[in-house]
């Protein structure tokens, strides 16, 4: 009797650092000037790393604008609180977040090699959306869009073995053939470092007062078939994740997917307000006849590798044992 079929997702809580962005996507509505409240403050963080291990979160997504020194008036508010830039501040906050039990992921857009190299001993996990490979209309005025930037920090991940999450966003203007150019460019990186745990497909959701608020959404057809796409061209060792907020995940299950991302029980999803999560009941609904187990956002092939700091190793064996009993699977 062949072995049930296994779909994944991880318990988290989301932590927007700040909503200043040196890019001006066409489908953004995350992205604020500097103002008050666009600095999420370290009491807020570590309440919410506090009520998230309460819940059995064992995740902190932390994420913000990119490069927001470079937007008048946010070096002076970031110093302000003691930080001289908003990558000391994501460290400390990282090492919070361990001292509370939760494993920090960080997607704090384009980084330099150093730049992760000085954030990897915090981190179990980063990521980076590749998006598109394509030259798009939607990314213009985006510097760190550009698809040479995005590959060339996804390569740098994989040169300090990382262990990356990755994805495709649909609808913002590429076509079906830039959708496989993009899943190329990824298997290709993947082949050379064996770096890329997971990639998402994630549809795009049309923002009110943005240029693309009228821009035609992908039908769950065209979806399903980019995620087979996806499962053809990369390697079984990639798991294929959708937002179970998004999109009508359930009628997604059969066309290939894996994995139903990071799922919080406290947080909002602060890049689409607008769609709340699913509860965690909700997902087993989902995914029907197949089994749903939690997992860490580090991927056990990851764990045995040993790619994370050795003093990451104490919280990792301790989450991981709780997973496996809140799963009861291996």
């Amino acid at each position: 009797m062949p072995e049930p079929r296994v779909i994944t997702f991880s318990r988290n809580v989301f932590l927007p650092l700040t909503t200043v962005c040196h890019n001006r996507c066409g489908y953004c509505c995350f992205r604020t000037s500097v103002q008050p409240g666009c600095l999420m403050a370290q009491e807020e963080v570590e309440k919410t790393l506090l009520n998230g291990a309460a819940l059995g979160c064992t995740e902190a997504l932390f994420t913000f604008g990119e490069r927001p020194e470079e937007e008048p008036g946010f070096p002076e508010m970031i110093r302000a609180v003691g930080y001289a830039t908003i990558l000391d501040y994501c460290e400390a906050m990282c090492k919070k977040s361990i001292g509370y039990g939760i494993l920090p992921h960080t997607n704090a857009g384009v980084l330099t090699y150093e730049e992760m190299e000085h954030l990897r001993p915090f981190n179990a996990s980063m990521g980076l959306m590749l998006e598109t490979t394509a030259e798009i209309p939607s990314h213009a005025t985006s510097i760190g869009k550009s698809p040479d930037v995005r590959l060339a920090m996804m390569e740098d991940a994989g040169k300090l073995k990382i262990p990356f999450t990755t994805g495709l966003l649909l609808g913002i203007g590429e076509t079906m053939a830039d959708r496989e150019d993009s899943l190329f460019a990824i298997r290709d990186l993947h082949k050379r470092y064996g770096h890329i745990q997971e990639i998402i497909i994630q549809n795009f959701c049309p923002k009110p007062g943005t240029p693309l608020e009228r821009q035609p959404v992908p039908s769950t057809d065209e979806i399903c078939a980019t995620i087979r796409m996806a499962k053809d061209i990369l390697p079984d060792d990639i798991a294929i994740q959708i937002p179970p907020n998004l999109i009508d995940a359930a009628s997604l299950i059969p066309c290939g997917v894996d994995d139903l991302g990071g799922v919080s029980p406290l947080t909002i999803d602060y890049v689409n307000p607008e769609h709340p999560w699913p509860a965690f009941e909700e997902l087993k609904r989902i995914v029907g006849n197949a089994v749903l187990r939690e997992r860490l956002c580090i991927y056990p092939r990851y764990i045995e590798r040993g790619w994370y700091h050795s003093d990451l190793q104490p919280l990792i064996n301790r989450l991981s044992q709780t997973v496996q009993q809140r799963s009861g699977g291996p």
